[in-house]
């Protein structure tokens, strides 16, 4: 009698399992179409630095992929700056001002997307950066 409950509850078990596997499934194909549409989905985002000494700013450009994003570099910016990108589905947006001056230097970022701030940042000090990061409008 023992051993066929002990059957009947690990038939039961494998079959629990396999149910639950199937519905996993069925889950990770959905969100893998949704992470398609991620990917080729594109959106634009707006970078703005202004402040003082900025020395350079390097920003998401574009290119590449969102694990290894393009990044471009301003030598010596005339402030305030203004950029205007279109990237790629879940590629982050960022922007990354970097400001040395032993009088100090000031230095604020700002991300927008359709015409709000995402994401906004502020530093000061002898050396600073004021980076912006956002998570891609299109991941949420």
């Amino acid at each position: 009698m023992r051993r066929s409950i002990r059957t009947a509850v690990c038939t039961l078990a494998a079959a629990g399992l396999a149910f639950g596997l199937t519905a996993c499934s069925e889950a990770a194909d959905k969100a893998v179409d949704q992470v398609d549409k991620a990917v080729t989905d594109t959106y634009e985002v707006t970078y703005e630095v202004t402040g003082k000494n900025v020395d350079s700013i390097e920003y998401h450009a574009g290119g590449g992929t969102a694990m290894e994003p393009k990044i471009e570099t301003v030598q010596k910016p005339t402030l305030p700056w203004k950029k205007t990108v279109t990237l790629k589905g879940i590629m982050s947006p960022a922007v990354m001002p970097v400001a040395v001056d032993a009088a100090g230097a000031e230095v604020t970022c700002r991300i927008t997307y359709q015409g709000k701030a995402i994401k906004e940042a502020k530093g000061e000090g002898i050396a600073t950066t004021g980076g912006c990061i956002a998570v891609s409008p299109l991941a949420g």
